[in-house]
């Protein structure tokens, strides 16, 4: 018996005719690391899309942490604590870096919308904010305008705001896409850091990520599962190998 906080079964959708994801059964199991891979057109995004049902699914089931979900709204979701990172990042980019988590967390303390409110009140939020600052390693910068951060720190500034609202699951869409190597390694450290207590879900194409942190892959190749397990058994298996186009590519990302 797995504890699995997030369940698919049967997962499809299909646009027009055209089947995009078909037939996906997927457990995610509470406090791992789980990765989804494939090449381009497998169907990630797609997958990730009907899990956080921002896209509705033609057939099949959600279930995230006992309870039926494949028909809830996405802010509905989210309010129950599995929260998506997007791949292109979802930062007010002329606020400052500490005002960004202080947005990010009078929406999860119910004051979303009321930037007419006192500053005593919103200063609150400060003491949560720069924590969650230090947690990324990014309490120095807390004065900076957010647009002036440099790539790989926006991330970590993104993954902040993630954990303002406070996730049980975090989905993470790309987190190291356009990185260079050295965000790539601060990214992917950063990553383990706050799964220590949390479950991820991340789509990925650094493979060499993948091999460091997932506990499990899934690889999807054309909208169906191709192989699933660990890192070292899913790169030896022929047909991810086929996938890829060279075992090179599997083998060391």
């Amino acid at each position: 018996m797995t504890d699995a906080i997030l369940q698919a079964r049967g997962l499809s959708k299909t646009f027009a005719g055209f089947s995009a994801v078909s037939n996906i059964d997927l457990d995610v199991e509470r406090g791992s690391i789980h990765a989804l891979i494939g090449p381009n057109g497998a169907g990630k995004t797609t997958v990730f899309n009907l899990l956080t049902r921002f896209i509705t699914p033609s057939a099949g089931s959600i279930v995230y942490d006992g309870t039926d979900i494949t028909r809830a709204k996405p802010t509905d979701i989210a309010n129950r604590g599995m929260v998506r990172s997007f791949q292109i990042s979802a930062i007010f980019p002329h606020l400052s870096v500490l005002d960004n988590v202080r947005v990010a967390l009078q929406r999860h303390l119910g004051l979303s919308y009321h930037f007419w409110r006192s500053n005593k009140v919103l200063d609150s939020t400060n003491e949560r904010a720069m924590a969650l600052l230090k947690e990324v390693g990014l309490a120095e910068f807390a004065g900076t305008t957010a647009v002036e951060l440099a790539y790989g720190r926006k991330r970590a500034l993104e993954i902040a705001t993630t954990l303002a609202l406070d996730p049980k699951l975090m989905l993470l869409d790309e987190p190291t896409q356009g990185m260079s190597a050295e965000d790539v390694g601060k990214v992917t450290a950063l990553i383990r850091q706050v799964a220590a207590d949390r479950t991820i879900l991340m789509v990925e194409h650094n493979l060499k990520v993948v091999s460091t942190l997932a506990d499990k892959i899934t690889v999807l190749n054309r909208g169906e599962i191709l192989a699933e397990g660990p890192y070292a058994q899913v790169s030896k298996d022929p047909a991810v190998m086929e996938a890829y186009m060279g075992s090179a590519e599997v083998a060391h990302g």
